[in-house]
C-alpha cells in the first residue's frame, strides 16, 4: 500500500544559475498543467490514507492557496498527514501563510541557500536575507512549528566563516530543521557553461560540511541523515520514507515514483506531460539484487545506518559474510562504524561515501 505522495510543481519566475532541476519560466501554462496533474492523480491514486504529501519544485509557492486546496482535496489525508510545501521567500505574505495553514499544510521548507545578499544575487536568487527572516517570523506567528531552511555550501566567493555565520543565524531564528547541500554544477544549468572563477574547492567544501556538523550538533540538532539536521523530533517523514526504501507516488512533470517494486518517472517535457499526463516516460521492474543495493545505499544515508538483521531477513543473506571484505577495509580506515544493529558511516566516511558505496554494488 502506497502512503506517500510527491507532487512536482515545475514553474519558476526565473531560473537560478546553479539549478538543473525540472523547472520552467512558463507560468502561463500553470492552469493547463494543474488540469493534467489532476488527471494523473485521479487515474493512479488508490485512495490510501496518506502519511506524507510533499509539494516540490520548481517553486510550488507560485500556486495560489486555492490551487493547493484543490489538489490536497484529491487525497485521503488526516490531521496526522505531514503536508510539506517548498517556499521561495520573496513572494510570501502573512495572509498566504495563514491560508496555507487553514487548508492543512503543516510543514514549510524554505529555500534560503545563504544569508549573504551579494552571493544570493550572484547565484540568481530573487530574495534577500531579510525576506527569509520575515517568512520565518510570519510562519511562527501563524502557528507553524515545523519549519525547515535549505542551505547550499561551496557557493561562489563563500568562505567557511560565511557559512558558519549562516548556520548560527539560522539556529537563532528558532527553526526545527536544516538541510545542507554541497554545490554541484551539472549539465543544464547556467553555471555549467559559465562557471564562476571563485568557487571553493572540494577540500573547502568538505571542511564546510564538517564544520556544519560541529556547529549544529553543538546546538542540539540531531544529524539524522547525511544532509539533514533536526531538533525536537521534526525529521522530514517524507524524506525518511525515501531513505527507508519504501514506496511512494510521483505526480507531475519529471516526477519519480516507486510502487509495487516498480520505479518509474514522468517526462520532463512540460508540453508533453500536459498532453499525456498518464503515460510514464520510463518503467523499471527492480530486481532482487537492485533492491538489496538500494537498501544499502539509502540506509547508509541515515545516521543510524543500516540494520543488518532486517536486511538478512528481507533478502535471505548473511550481510557480514557477504560484505566481509568491504566491512573490514572501511572499518580499518575508520570510515565505517559497527553499531549494535549494523553499520553506519562516520563523518569522515560520509565525505567519501560514493567511493565506499560503489564497493557494495555488483
Amino acid at each position: 500500500m502506497v502512503k506517500n505522495v510527491y507532487i512536482h510543481i515545475p514553474f519558476c519566475r526565473s531560473k537560478c544559475k546553479y539549478c538543473s532541476f525540472v523547472s520552467f519560466c512558463a507560468i502561463n501554462l500553470k492552469t493547463e498543467y494543474l488540469s493534467a496533474l489532476k488527471k494523473e492523480i485521479l487515474k493512479s491514486y488508490k485512495q490510501e490514507k496518506l502519511n506524507t504529501l510533499y509539494f516540490g519544485g520548481g517553486t510550488p509557492s507560485l500556486l495560489t492557496t486555492e490551487e493547493f486546496s484543490k489538489i490536497i482535496k484529491l487525497f485521503n489525508t488526516s490531521l496526522s498527514t505531514e503536508i510539506t510545501v517548498e517556499l521561495n521567500p520573496e513572494t510570501i505574505t502573512p495572509d498566504y501563510l495563514i491560508r496555507l495553514k487553514e487548508i492543512g499544510i503543516n510543514r514549510l521548507s524554505i529555500g534560503c541557500q545563504t544569508f549573504k545578499d551579494k552571493i544570493l544575487k550572484e547565484i540568481g536568487r530573487r530574495h534577500n536575507a531579510k525576506d527569509v527572516e520575515n517568512v520565518v517570523k510570519y510562519a511562527q506567528q501563524t502557528g507553524f512549528n515545523n519549519i525547515s531552511l535549505d542551505f547550499i555550501y561551496g557557493l561562489p566567493g563563500q568562505t567557511i566563516q560565511m557559512f558558519e555565520e549562516d548556520l548560527k543565524h539560522a539556529v537563532s531564528l528558532g527553526i526545527s530543521h536544516i538541510s545542507l547541500y554541497g554545490l554541484k554544477i551539472e549539465e543544464g544549468c547556467f553555471f555549467f557553461k559559465n562557471p564562476p572563477d571563485n568557487l571553493p574547492d572540494e577540500d573547502m567544501q568538505a571542511d564546510m560540511y564538517l564544520k556544519a556538523i560541529e556547529i549544529l550538533t553543538n546546538d542540539n540538532f540531531e544529524h539524522y541523515e547525511i544532509s539533514n539536521f533536526t531538533i525536537n523530533g521534526f525529521e522530514s517523514r517524507h524524506n525518511l520514507n525515501y531513505w527507508d526504501n519504501n514506496s511512494y507516488y510521483g505526480f507531475g512533470a519529471g516526477a519519480h515514483g516507486y510502487e509495487n517494486g516498480i520505479r518509474y518517472f514522468n517526462t520532463s517535457n512540460l508540453k508533453e506531460y500536459i498532453k499525456n499526463p498518464c503515460i510514464h516516460k520510463n518503467i523499471h521492474k527492480v530486481t532482487q539484487q537492485e533492491q538489496l543495493e538500494e537498501e544499502i545505499f539509502l540506509g547508509f544515508r541515515k545516521s543510524e545506518g543500516i540494520n543488518i538483521k532486517k536486511i538478512n531477513e528481507k533478502f535471505n543473506i548473511d550481510f557480514r559474510e557477504k560484505y566481509a571484505e568491504q566491512l573490514k577495509k572501511y572499518i580499518s580506515y575508520k570510515y565505517l562504524k559497527d553499531t549494535n544493529e549494523g553499520f553506519t558511516l562516520t563523518n569522515e566516511g560520509i565525505l567519501v561515501s560514493n567511493i565506499i558505496l560503489s564497493e557494495f554494488l555488483e
